[in-house]
């Protein structure tokens, strides 16, 4: 009579997986939390298209605001409905335009955020706010 010896069941090598899955989720929650998520600040930005044509002349509308807070469009002064009809006239002819602001350094804020306010309102798209170049050392 012939013996055969018992077979032995092969051992499969097996990965740890309880151990693997809690690593995933350990990186995962590392850079979950390290992670700087950006939030929209609301500025709605109009990227430049690249075109083959040349560049076009840009039409320039400067509103100046000086340090009583008196708005002048074309170096006569104006208030603040007629300054919105002269903007949206500019636009009308060339939609285009940018309009730049230059406000006197001594003046509120609010009253340079009012003009802007009234250039947005009558459709302008291309708002400046012109500076000067600080120097350095001076704050």
């Amino acid at each position: 009579m012939l013996v055969h010896p018992r077979k032995r069941p092969r051992y499969t090598p097996q990965a740890p997986l309880t151990a693997l899955i809690d690593i995933v989720f350990l990186l995962l929650i590392y850079f979950l939390l390290t992670t700087n998520f950006l939030a929209d600040e609301g500025i709605q930005v109009n990227l430049p298209r690249a075109t083959s044509a040349a560049p076009r002349e840009v039409e320039e509308m400067t509103v100046l605001v000086d340090s009583d807070g008196a708005v002048h469009v074309g170096g006569h002064p104006v208030a603040l409905g007629e300054l919105f009809q002269a903007v949206e006239e500019r636009l009308a002819s060339d939609p285009e335009t940018v309009v730049m602001v230059k406000a006197d350094r001594s003046l509120v804020l609010d009253r340079v955020v009012q003009v802007m306010d009234v250039i947005k309102e009558a459709g302008a798209s291309r708002l400046r706010l012109a500076t000067e170049r600080a120097e350095r050392g001076m704050p």
